[in-house]
């Protein structure tokens, strides 16, 4: 889990840096009882216009990651532009 989380960040900031335009980033990780919950946020140009420059495959392999261990990864716009790639991960004892 603790690798997939890595790669998740590693492949959403490579994102950041080489799509969106972005002045800033912000990853944050929680750690629950059940789940490690990873969020990317930048301020760059929004998730729409950088996948039309990406063939998507890092977005791709961020979910299959996830999925492989039983969860999820949300690709979504910001409120105020920017994207927000948003993982939630089962922990060891939740699974």
């Amino acid at each position: 889990m603790e690798l997939a989380a890595y790669r998740i960040i590693q492949e959403a900031v490579t994102n950041v840096v080489r799509h969106s335009g972005a002045t800033r980033a912000l990853v944050s990780v929680k750690v629950n009882d059940d789940a490690v919950d990873v969020t990317i946020e930048d301020d760059g140009v929004g998730i729409d216009a950088a996948v039309d420059r990406s063939d998507g495959s890092g977005l791709r392999g961020m979910s299959e990651r996830a999925h492989a261990l039983g969860g999820e990864v949300v690709v979504r716009p910001g409120p105020d532009g920017g994207t927000i790639v948003h993982a939630r991960l089962p922990s060891g004892a939740g699974r």
